[in-house]
């Protein structure tokens, strides 16, 4: 029997070699008619930790690796274009505390050049 795969999203990133990822998917609810969203969630091996959080990847059926592990990342499709903002604002705060902000050293730097002149 061939191994299924699959392409989902990496909603957690949090342990070493193993990575959550979610696959969407909509069923027809059978009473109803009604297409319902439903997901299910895989717990995948990445070997390097190649992926991170928001990328989309594609996996593979294996062997059980551990008690849930039961996937092995094959490619990252597309890494994550979002922003860490608290990451943003922490390397900001380090730079006014320090006093070098890179905007503001740029303009005085080239300001300073005709005045020399």
């Amino acid at each position: 029997m061939p191994k299924r795969v699959a392409v989902g999203r990496v909603t957690s990133d949090k342990m070493a070699k193993t990575r959550v990822v979610e696959i969407p998917r909509k069923v027809r609810h059978p009473k109803y008619g009604k297409y319902v969203r439903q997901r299910t969630i895989c717990y995948v091996h990445d070997e390097n930790n190649e992926s991170a959080q928001g990328d989309t990847v594609k996996i593979i059926e294996s062997a059980p690796l551990s008690k849930k592990k039961r996937w092995m990342l094959v490619e990252v499709v597309e890494k994550s274009r979002e922003v860490d903002v608290a990451a943003m604002r922490a390397a900001r705060k380090q730079t006014d505390e320090e006093g070098l902000d890179p905007v503001a050293s740029e303009l005085t730097e080239t300001d300073a050049e005709p005045a020399a002149e």
